[in-house]
């Protein structure tokens, strides 16, 4: 991983590109996000993902000062995957703010029921919200962040084109989703 202080463009430089870059920004996005049924999306990242992401902090919150950027650094840095994981942003999303207070009450533990599965091995498990509990007796959070860490085996599997599905087994929302080529022949590339 190489975001440093060093590797960050300054507020100014970064507020010239801002505009002429986030098409590509969000073209990238999209190309790394899974949905999972009708309410959950999961965003993975890797280090442009997180780079832009700190960059944007830096330039919404005018962060100029370098303990101010080793903090978001120190936030978001551990976000991107090492090689032997692909970790993601797992968003439930319900647009009418009552079913989604009704949802997130009746989610609470999805976050741990995520699942990869690669063609031919076990399932992997997400290890949710290592920084810190996103969910409460009464509800689950909106976000998570999650990570889905792959034995050599698997690794090898999916560099070498095996098909690779998400899903979900909690019981108020079971889903699965076959990841699309060219999204998986991005998550491939994070893999060591």
């Amino acid at each position: 991983m190489n975001i440093t202080h060093a590797s960050l463009l300054t507020l100014e430089a970064y507020s010239k590109i801002r505009k002429s870059s986030q098409p590509a920004a969000i073209a990238h996005r999209r190309l790394r996000s899974v949905q999972l049924g009708d309410h959950i999306t999961l965003q993975f990242e890797d280090e442009h993902t997180i780079r832009r992401q700190i960059q944007e902090m830096l330039h919404i919150e005018k962060v100029f000062d370098g303990n101010g950027i080793q903090s978001e650094i120190d936030a978001y840095a551990p976000l991107v995957p090492d090689g032997g994981n692909w970790k993601a942003t797992m968003l439930i999303e319900y647009p009418d703010v009552h079913q989604r207070k009704r949802e997130l009450a009746r989610l609470i533990g999805v976050e741990d029921r995520l699942f990869v599965e690669v063609e031919g091995h076990a399932r992997v498990h997400a290890i949710a919200d290592e920084d810190l509990e996103r969910s409460t007796d009464e509800k689950t959070s909106a976000v998570h962040f999650v990570r889905f860490d792959f034995s050599p085996a698997q690794r090898a599997a999916i560099r070498a084109g095996a098909a690779v599905k998400v899903g979900c087994d909690h019981t108020h929302y079971p889903a699965h989703a076959s990841i699309a080529p060219e999204t998986l022949a991005s998550l491939a590339g994070d893999l060591q």
